[in-house]
């Protein structure tokens, strides 16, 4: 059967990107980066990998993966960057593949300290790196791969594939987070998106949609930082116009945000209330299910109707928000 003009013309790069993408669910949330990794074997073959992401402005990872080589390498590389000279060329260069052959005569590499140090003990001969910076989140990246055989540089096809496949990977690696994120969380209201950050407000993952509600919310952020206090922990709170629900994920902090609603002004006790009158439950009911007096129902619902401008049950229920949803 004669090839079409299409298929002649399909890059072999597209069908490793629309797997990064197409199963994110398939692959668990922790293997998924050594996964991805593993896809770019058959277009740029390679006997070891490392994709890290941390602080641009600590330049220290806080999520490392490797593949091909001990646990230990990580450690290895971040204890000899201040003799490594490809470092600075990636910050200069970023988005832009780096080979160390460009920084390092090889005769210089191969007899240096940086090589004697980091590299001979594991074999690699040729690195080839792409850095990435985020400028709204602050988040620094790097995909390197590496070689063990000194006749086989990477060549300049093999560069421009790893140029294009970095940005996909990093995509596609924060694009799958959220999504397990979501299938493992509670449900939010609906246009949340969510972000995660440490203790002191550093950024580790963010949607995109979550930046955009910073920005368009708080124009004047301060950069790469957020514009407002963190919540405690299992606590939602007002920030200007919007709703900021905070929760742990383990050593970090689960940021969820969305636009302030009606009925998000209201207090706890309020939107109980709220749902059950909602629901169609009287008085009686209402304070049954909620544990209070028949009274104290009535004195929050007339509060209530003042806070929101309404006069009866139906304009309250046609206020409760529309069914929840995963965050973005």
């Amino acid at each position: 059967m004669p090839t079409s003009k299409a298929a002649e013309t399909l890059d072999p790069l597209d069908p490793v990107i629309a797997r990064l993408y197409r199963f994110a669910l398939s692959v668990t949330a922790e293997d998924y980066r050594g996964w991805a990794l593993q896809q770019l074997q058959a277009l740029i073959p390679h006997d070891g990998a490392l994709w890290g992401s941390g602080s641009a402005a600590k330049l220290k990872f806080h999520t490392v993966t490797v593949t091909g080589l001990p646990p230990e390498f990580p450690q290895t590389l971040e204890a000899t960057s201040k003799i490594n000279p490809i470092v600075p060329e990636i910050l200069k260069r970023l988005d832009t593949p780096v080979d160390m052959t460009s920084v390092m005569p090889d005769e210089a590499f191969f007899g240096s300290e940086l090589y004697r140090k980091a590299f001979a003990p594991y074999g690699i001969s040729r690195i080839l790196s792409t850095g990435h910076l985020d400028p709204r989140t602050g988040m620094y990246s790097l995909l390197t791969l590496y070689r063990k055989d000194r006749n086989r540089p990477f060549t300049p096809l093999e560069c421009e594939r790893q140029q294009r496949a970095t940005f996909h990977l990093i995509q596609a690696g924060s694009h799958a987070f959220f999504l397990h994120l979501a299938k493992a969380r509670a449900e939010y209201p609906a246009g949340a998106a969510a972000a995660v950050i440490d203790h002191t407000g550093a950024f580790h993952e963010a949607t995109v949609r979550f930046l955009d509600l910073l920005e368009e919310h708080f124009p004047q952020r301060p950069a790469n930082g957020l514009p407002f206090a963190i919540p405690e922990p299992g606590t939602t709170a007002a920030c200007g116009d919007l709703m900021i629900r905070c929760d742990t994920l383990g050593d970090l902090l689960l940021l969820v945000a969305w636009p302030a609603g009606p009925l998000d002004r209201l207090t706890a006790r309020e939107r109980e209330i709220v749902n059950c009158v909602a629901q169609g439950l009287s008085f009686k009911q209402a304070a049954k299910k909620i544990g209070v007096a028949p009274s104290t129902v009535a004195n929050h619902l007339y509060r209530v109707y003042r806070k929101l401008g309404v006069y009866s049950r139906t304009e309250l229920a046609s206020l409760v928000h529309p069914q929840p949803q995963s965050p973005d």
